[in-house]
C-alpha cells in the first residue's frame, strides 16, 4: 500500500474507490486563498480529491492507494515555466556538455577535457547555454588556447549568453571557416593578425552567427532524439517542473522538430505538460506559414498533455529586436506592414501570440499596430497575447497593454546578463530592469520563465532567486528592496501565473480539489531557507497527474524507469544535467565572510607596500616557545 513505512494509516473498510495516491505529513503550500496551508491531500484519475490534515484525508486511503510520508517537508504547486524552450532542448540534450551551476572555469575545462577523450571522432563537445563567465570564481570565459589544449582534435563549440561562442581549432575547421569566409549581417568572425578565424565569434548584434553555426554540428537520428527528450523531461521534474509553454524559436521548424514530444505525448511518456507555440522560419515567407497553420488547427485543441497555444514569439522576423546586452539596443527597419498583416490574420483566426520584445523601443512599435486594431475591434478580442521578456518597457507601454488586454512573460535573464547590461547602461537602469514591481501594479496578467536553454538555465529555483533577492549568479545585487518579489509571489508567478499563459488557471497551479494533482516535495523548505540558498532547493518528489515522475533521496526507485542514455558517450551519461551545489552551512558562510575580510585586508596592505605607505609585510615575532625554532 505504502511507499514508505507509514504507521497509523489503514484502508478504510470497504473503501474500494479510494484514491490514487494520498500524500500525508506535509507542508502544503496551495496556492489557493481559502485554505493556503495543509499536511495532507488525496488523488484520484490524476486530480485532486482532497486536501485538508491527515485524519481527513486519511479517509480516502483504500486499498489500493499509495501512501506517500513526506516527512514534513514543504510541498509546492508543481512549477510552470512560462517561456522555455523545451522542444529544442529535448532534441539535443544528451549532446551537450551542460556548465550549469559549475562554480569554476577550472572545473569547466577538466570537464571539457575529460569529455574530449569520450566523444567519437566525427562529433563535437557542444557547451550551450545555462552559464555565465560571472558565475566562475575566475570570472572569465576561457580562451580559444584553453579549448585547443583541452581538446586538440575534437570540435568544441562553447557558446556564452546572447553574445558570443568560443571555438577550437578543429570546430573552426569543421565549421568551414576560412580566412576567404565573409562577416555574417549582424555577427562578426574575429580574425588573427593574418586574417585566420582565431575561434571568436560575436553577435554584433544578431546570434544568428552563433545558432546558425551550432546548426552545422551532428544531430540525433529519431530514436535517440525521443531518449534525449525524455532524459531531458526527467532533468526538469528533478526541479519541481510539471509544465513548460514552449516559445519556438529559430531552427525550430513544425511539424518535424515537434514529431518527438507528438509521439511521447501519443504513447503516454510525456511527463512534462507542454503548450507549444508555432514559429515562422523562412523571413519573407512569414504570411504563407501563418495562413497555412491557422486554417489547419485551432489552439487551445489538445489536450493536458499536449496543445496548440498559438503563434510567436516571432510572427515576422524583421519585427524582432536582439538581446545582447554587450551591444548598443538594434535600430529595426520598418516592419509594421507585414507585422500587421501576420496580427490580423491570427486574431481573425481565433488564434493567440506571443512577441519576442527586449526593449521598450520595439513595443510602442508593436503597441501602435495594435491600437489601429483595436480601432477596428479586434482587441481586446479575447485572443490571449503576450509580450515576452520586456526587459525596459516603461510605464505608459504597461497602460497600454493593459488597455488591449496583453500579457507579460518575464525571465530570469538578467541573472546571467545583468552585468553586461549595467556596464552598458548603469546601475540606475538595471534597478528596474525589468520593471517588476510596476508590472505588478498594472494588473497585467504576468509569468515567469527562465527562456532557457541557450542563455539562462532551465533551474527554476535560480530564477526564483533572482525574483526574491535580485541578485544575478554572480552576486551582483540589481534591485533595491522596495523592487523585489516576495517568495510567495514569486511562486505564484512561477505556478499559476504559467496556467495564464495556456488559459489553465482554472486547472492547474493550485492544489485544490478538482485541479490537475501536479506537486512537488522539496528538498528545503523554498518560504524559510535563506534566501540565498534558494537556488539549491530540487524536488525529492514531482508528481504530474498523480504519476510520479521524478523521486530522490527517501523516494529514490520510486519514479518510472527510463530508457539507458544513448549514444553511451554522451557529456549526460558523465556528469548529468546542471551541477547542484549544497546550501553552505552558517558556519562555512560565517567562515567565508572572515575570509572576504581578510583578503580585503592583505589586498589593501599589499597596495600600501606597493606605493611605500607601509613596510613588507615580515615574519612576526615569536612570542611563545611552542612555536619557537
Amino acid at each position: 500500500m505504502s511507499t514508505m513505512p507509514v504507521g497509523g494509516v489503514t484502508p478504510v473498510a470497504g473503501a474500494a474507490e479510494g484514491a490514487d495516491v494520498v500524500l500525508r505529513n506535509a507542508r502544503i503550500h496551495t496556492g489557493d486563498p481559502s485554505r493556503p496551508s495543509a499536511t495532507a491531500l488525496a488523488v484520484r484519475a490524476g486530480r485532486i480529491t482532497a486536501v485538508g490534515d491527515d485524519a481527513e484525508v486519511a479517509a480516502h486511503v483504500g486499498p489500493r492507494t499509495r501512501v506517500v510520508d513526506a516527512l514534513g517537508r514543504r510541498v509546492v504547486p508543481g512549477l510552470n515555466d512560462s517561456h522555455l524552450h523545451v522542444i529544442r532542448g529535448g532534441l539535443n540534450y544528451v549532446l551537450e556538455l551542460r556548465w550549469d551551476g559549475v562554480p569554476s572555469l577550472r572545473q569547466a575545462l577538466a570537464m571539457l577535457r575529460e569529455q574530449a577523450g569520450r566523444t567519437p571522432k566525427g562529433q563535437w563537445i557542444r557547451v550551450v547555454g545555462g552559464w555565465s563567465a560571472e558565475q566562475f570564481a575566475e570570472r572569465r570565459m576561457p580562451t580559444p588556447a584553453e579549448l585547443n589544449e583541452a581538446a586538440p582534435d575534437t570540435p568544441v563549440f562553447v557558446l556564452h549568453l546572447y553574445q558570443s561562442a568560443i571555438l577550437n581549432r578543429a570546430a573552426v575547421h569543421a565549421a568551414g571557416f576560412t580566412r576567404d569566409t565573409p562577416d555574417p549581417r549582424g555577427g562578426q568572425i574575429v580574425r588573427d593578425r593574418d586574417g585566420r578565424p582565431n575561434g571568436v565569434l560575436l553577435a554584433a548584434p544578431s546570434a544568428l552567427i552563433l545558432y546558425s553555426t551550432l546548426v552545422a554540428a551532428p544531430t540525433l537520428d529519431a530514436a535517440d532524439r525521443k531518449v534525449s527528450t525524455r532524459h531531458f523531461l526527467r532533468e526538469l521534474n528533478r526541479f519541481g517542473l510539471t509544465s513548460a509553454v514552449d516559445a519556438a524559436g529559430g531552427f525550430q521548424s513544425f511539424p518535424d522538430n515537434y514529431a518527438t514530444v507528438i509521439e511521447l505525448a501519443r504513447d503516454r511518456e510525456l511527463t512534462v505538460r507542454i503548450g507549444y507555440h508555432l514559429f515562422p522560419q523562412t523571413a519573407g515567407q512569414e504570411l504563407a506559414d501563418l495562413t497555412r497553420w491557422v486554417r489547419s488547427v485551432r489552439p487551445g485543441d489538445g489536450d493536458e498533455w499536449l496543445r496548440l497555444n498559438g503563434a510567436g514569439e516571432n510572427l515576422t522576423w524583421a519585427a524582432a529586436d536582439f538581446e545582447n546586452f554587450s551591444e548598443p539596443r538594434p535600430e529595426l527597419g520598418s516592419y509594421e506592414g507585414e507585422f500587421e498583416k501576420a496580427v490580423r490574420l491570427l486574431l481573425e483566426h481565433g488564434w493567440g501570440f506571443r512577441l519576442h520584445a527586449t526593449y521598450d523601443e520595439t513595443i510602442q512599435r508593436d503597441l501602435a499596430v495594435f491600437e489601429k486594431l483595436a480601432a477596428e475591434g479586434h482587441f481586446p478580442g479575447g485572443n490571449r497575447w503576450l509580450f515576452d521578456h520586456a526587459e525596459t518597457v516603461t510605464p505608459a507601454s504597461l497602460e497600454r497593454i493593459a488597455a488591449l488586454g496583453g500579457a507579460i512573460s518575464v525571465q530570469n535573464r538578467m541573472s546571467f546578463q545583468g552585468q553586461a547590461f549595467t556596464d552598458r547602461y548603469g546601475p540606475q537602469a538595471a534597478a528596474h530592469t525589468p520593471p517588476l514591481k510596476e508590472m505588478l501594479a498594472s494588473g497585467i496578467p504576468l509569468a515567469a520563465g527562465t527562456d532557457a536553454t541557450r542563455v539562462s538555465s532551465y533551474n527554476p529555483w535560480v530564477a526564483l532567486h533572482w525574483l526574491v533577492t535580485g541578485r544575478t549568479v554572480g552576486d551582483l545585487a540589481l534591485y533595491p528592496p522596495d523592487q523585489l518579489v516576495s517568495r510567495e509571489r514569486a511562486l505564484e508567478l512561477y505556478t499559476r501565473g504559467g496556467a495564464r499563459i495556456t488559459g489553465e488557471d482554472d486547472v492547474k497551479g493550485v492544489l485544490k480539489e478538482g485541479w490537475y494533482a501536479d506537486f512537488a516535495v522539496l528538498s528545503h523548505d523554498y518560504l524559510t531557507v535563506p534566501v540565498e540558498d534558494i537556488a539549491h532547493i530540487e524536488a525529492v518528489l514531482t508528481i504530474v497527474g498523480g504519476r510520479i515522475v521524478y523521486a530522490a533521496a527517501e523516494h529514490e526507485g520510486l519514479d518510472e524507469a527510463l530508457p539507458p542514455l544513448s549514444p553511451s558517450w554522451s557529456p549526460v551519461a558523465r556528469f548529468g544535467g546542471y551541477q547542484a551545489t549544497s546550501p553552505p552551512s552558517a558556519g562555512v558562510r560565517q567562515a567565508d565572510l572572515l575570509a572576504e575580510a581578510v583578503a580585503e585586508g592583505e589586498q589593501h596592505r599589499q597596495w600600501r607596500a606597493t606605493r611605500g605607505l607601509a613596510a613588507p609585510q615580515q615574519q612576526p615575532a615569536t612570542l611563545d616557545p611552542c612555536f619557537g625554532p
